[in-house]
């Protein structure tokens, strides 16, 4: 390996890099870079053997389409996955960090801030052990200054001769496109200090990605425009699915259809037509789940907190309260429908994970509406082509969702099969939009099912004239149905 000393910056090209982090974001991100750069080694570290395991196996840690076969080309050539994080760090020029920043449930900032206790940790071991200079590339979701503070740290505890250039790199994926979104990036950020040496090591990192996009896809700022940029990107869109959601409640009530108006107002060019998908939260086609929409806006309004800007602070809330707001609302409508009580009620939800192609439940509005009706006692059989009956459970007993955790486990049950899942129950839940349940047999699950049978559509993904002509009781989002006995749409009563 060269010595890779401070003046190295400058040479621009790169041998070794190095993953803290075998995440969503770490794990695809350089199995693409290896892929694109066959002349640079790669290295994925994680402290989790069982994860290491994984990315090491034919049995992927995540589901992404395409990831599999990319992994395979490069695994054990210039792609390697390892738990030894701290010979990883000490050979690579350019360090990427990539561990989970989760929303802090505890202490100041509580439901809010970023736990960047891990983003901490990380720094602390690269300057423990690093004998040489390094370029640190934040690429982990963070608060604005976040790289300032690994800054501080690393230079706190720097060895004699040795340097540190701290990046900003904030990723733009979308979970079950992440593959595509890597190799077809509308931007590339990268922010640094505007410094010779900062600039150098911008340039370090535009070289890599120059491999495969576009320079003129590769924009380059300072460090705290990039931070800021992360979150103000997911803040506006999540805003654009808050807006459609609350048009949609709009549209039950005056007979309009949430599809036409969200079509009609998406000609406009001023506007575009892009996450207009009105579901029943966050998630689904406008991508409002997973690990960073919910996150990031809280992240802002925690932020403008903190800056003393209450009036904005109140604005970006107002964003996740009408998500919470359209989820209560479906489990509302849903209780409503089946004549105001679903206790001791079988209802099979089809759908667990935040959006289709992705086995990622984080932030999923599954999670939610499932809650809200066990809380009132229904059992429910859960199919979801990707997740595992392990992760159902996971999510539906964790302490910040769920105080009797031994209740859940009676009232739920995982299923393999989807018709099996709604074999002799009151209706049907669709929380996820996974292809597959545009072309089930609504026939033969009819047939099976309690009468009258309902399918409660909260993705907008079905035939529900077709499905009416089955027989079924249809409730769905943004219209009413012509049908007597789906006289209601969700209305004001079903707040919460």
């Amino acid at each position: 390996m060269k010595n890779f000393q401070y003046q190295a910056f400058a040479d621009m090209t790169l041998s070794r890099i190095c993953c803290i982090g075998a995440g969503y974001v770490g794990g695809p991100t350089c199995t693409i870079i290896a892929d694109k750069c066959p002349d640079v080694t790669v290295t994925v570290t994680d402290l989790s053997q069982d994860r290491i395991n994984q990315w090491n196996s034919d049995d992927l840690p995540i589901y992404e389409p395409g990831l599999d076969e990319i992994v395979r080309r490069r695994r054990n050539k210039n792609l390697f996955f390892s738990t030894d994080v701290k010979k990883a760090v000490i050979e690579a020029e350019l360090i990427f960090i990539c561990v989970n920043t989760p929303t802090k449930n505890y202490g100041l900032g509580k439901g809010r801030a970023a736990d960047l206790k891990y983003v901490e940790a990380a720094a602390r071991m690269i300057a423990e052990v690093a004998n040489q200079s390094k370029i640190v590339v934040e690429k982990s979701t963070v608060p604005v200054k976040a790289a300032e503070s690994i800054s501080n740290i690393l230079k706190a505890n720097q060895r004699r001769g040795v340097q540190y250039q701290v990046l900003s790199n904030p990723e733009f994926l979308a979970e079950g496109t992440a593959v595509n979104d890597l190799l077809n990036p509308d931007r590339v950020l990268i922010g640094g200090e505007q410094t010779k040496e900062g600039r150098e090591a911008v340039e370090s990192l535009c070289w890599i990605y120059s491999h495969w996009v576009p320079r003129e896809n590769i924009i380059t700022m300072n460090t705290w425009s990039s931070e800021l940029s992360k979150l103000a990107a997911n803040a506006f869109l999540a805003q654009r699915i808050s807006s459609i959601n609350a048009m949609s409640a709009i549209c039950e009530m005056t007979g309009a259809d949430v599809t036409e108006v969200a079509h009609a107002v998406g000609t406009d060019t001023r506007i575009g037509n892009k996450f207009l998908k009105a579901s029943v939260g966050f998630g689904g086609f406008s991508g409002f789940g997973g690990s960073c929409f919910q996150k990031d806006v809280l992240n802002m309004v925690y932020l403008c907190e903190c800056l003393n800007l209450p009036e904005v602070a109140a604005y970006w809330q107002q964003v996740i309260n009408i998500n919470e707001y359209q989820k209560r609302r479906f489990a509302n409508r849903i209780i409503e429908s089946l004549f105001n009580t679903v206790t001791n009620k079988k209802l099979a939800v089809f759908g667990f994970s935040f959006k289709k192609d992705t086995g990622d439940t984080r932030e999923s509005a599954a999670i939610y509406v499932c809650k809200y009706l066990t809380d009132e006692g229904a059992n429910l059989r859960i199919y979801d082509p990707k997740v595992t009956d392990k992760k159902i459970f996971s999510e539906l007993t964790n302490p910040l969702m769920c105080e009797d955790p031994e209740r859940v486990k009676e009232l739920v049950t995982t299923y393999p099969d989807p018709y099996e899942a709604a074999n002799g129950t009151h209706a049907l839940v669709i929380c996820t939009e996974w292809d597959q349940f545009t072309t089930l047999d609504y026939s033969r699950i009819y047939q099976k099912m309690l009468k009258p049978a309902f399918i409660f559509d909260g993705r907008l993904i079905l035939d529900h004239e077709a499905l009416m002509k089955i027989g079924f009781q249809v409730v769905t989002i943004g219209k009413k149905l012509q049908r007597s006995n789906v006289h209601r749409s969700f209305s004001t009563s079903s707040q919460s």
